[in-house]
C-alpha cells in the first residue's frame, strides 16, 4: 500500500465507485497481514517511502511462494540474498520480477529517478563486486541514478586517482572493500560528500571474515564516513538512497 493506492481507494468510495464494504476488505490487512510464519508490513511504504524488503537466504521455498503470491500485485518489491533456484521460483510466480545474479537480488520497481544526483559505488577489487552490486541495485530500485567504478583499490591507487573527477560529482559514495579495508578512508579524504563504507568478507586468514576491514573502517581518521555491517550492500544502498533523496528536498 502506498499513497497513490490509498488515495485511489478513498476517491473510489467518495465517488461511489466502490462500496464501503469493498473498501474495508481492501484495507482490513492494514497495517500488516498475518500469514502465520510472517507478518507482511503493508504500511512500510507509507511510512518510509519503500516497502518491506524480503531477506530470502534463511527462508524455505514454500515460505517464499506464499510471500510472493501475497506481494505480486505490488509495483515495488525487493528480495535479497536469493539463490538461483529460489529466483526461478519467484519469477514463475511473478513474471514481472527481474533477477540480478551477481547481487543475488530479485526486484520489481516503478520508481522514477527524482533528481540527477549520483549515488556512486566504488569497489576495491573484483572480488568485492558481489557486495557492490547489491548496493548498486538496491539504490537503483529505490529511484536513484547510480554510477559504478570497480577494481579501484589502494593496491593500485593510481586507478582511484584516474576517476578523481567522477568522484567529485557524487552526492553520496558507497565504498566497498575487503582485505584491510582502506578504500573508504582514502575516498573520504578526496571528496566533500558522505561516504558509506562497506566491509566485505574477502581476504586471507587474518581478515577474519571481514572483521579486519570492519575495524579499519570504524577507526578511519577521515570524518564523514558511516559504516554498515560486513557484506551488507543492501544496507549501504538503502542508506545512500535516503541521503540522496533527502538532499534533493533541501
Amino acid at each position: 500500500m502506498d499513497n497513490n493506492k490509498l488515495t485511489e481507494i478513498l476517491n473510489s468510495v467518495k465517488e461511489n465507485k466502490m462500496s464501503t464494504e469493498d473498501a474495508l476488505k481492501v484495507l482490513k490487512d492494514l497495517p500488516f497481514k498475518d500469514l502465520d510464519f510472517v507478518k507482511l508490513d503493508h504500511h512500510r511504504e507509507l511510512r518510509r517511502g519503500f516497502g518491506e524488503v524480503i531477506y530470502c537466504k534463511s527462508k524455505t521455498e514454500a515460505q517464499l511462494a506464499v510471500i510472493a503470491e501475497e506481494l505480486k500485485h505490488k509495483e515495488n518489491i525487493l528480495y535479497t540474498r536469493v539463490s538461483k533456484k529460489k529466483a526461478d521460483l519467484l519469477l514463475k510466480i511473478d513474471s514481472n520480477l527481474k533477477f540480478n545474479e551477481t547481487s543475488k537480488i530479485v526486484y520489481k520497481t516503478n520508481k522514477k529517478t527524482k533528481n540527477d544526483d549520483i549515488v556512486m559505488v566504488v569497489a576495491a577489487g573484483t572480488s568485492d563486486i558481489f557486495v557492490a552490486e547489491e548496493a548498486a541495485i538496491t539504490a537503483e530500485v529505490m529511484g536513484n541514478v547510480v554510477e559504478r567504478h570497480y577494481d579501484v583499490g589502494v593496491a593500485g591507487i593510481h586507478r582511484l586517482f584516474a576517476i578523481y573527477d567522477n568522484l567529485q560529482k557524487a552526492s553520496v559514495i558507497i565504498a566497498v572493500a575487503g582485505m584491510e579495508g582502506a578504500l573508504p578512508s582514502v575516498v573520504s579524504g578526496l571528496v566533500n560528500c558522505p561516504v558509506i563504507a562497506v566491509p566485505t568478507s574477502v581476504g586471507y586468514g587474518a581478515n577474519f571474515g571481514g572483521l579486519s576491514s570492519l575495524l579499519t573502517m570504524l577507526n578511519s581518521c577521515s570524518p564523514g564516513i558511516a559504516v554498515v555491517n560486513i557484506d551488507n550492500g543492501f544496507g549501504a544502498g538503502y542508506l545512500a538512497s535516503m541521503i540522496n533523496q533527502k538532499q534533493s528536498k533541501s
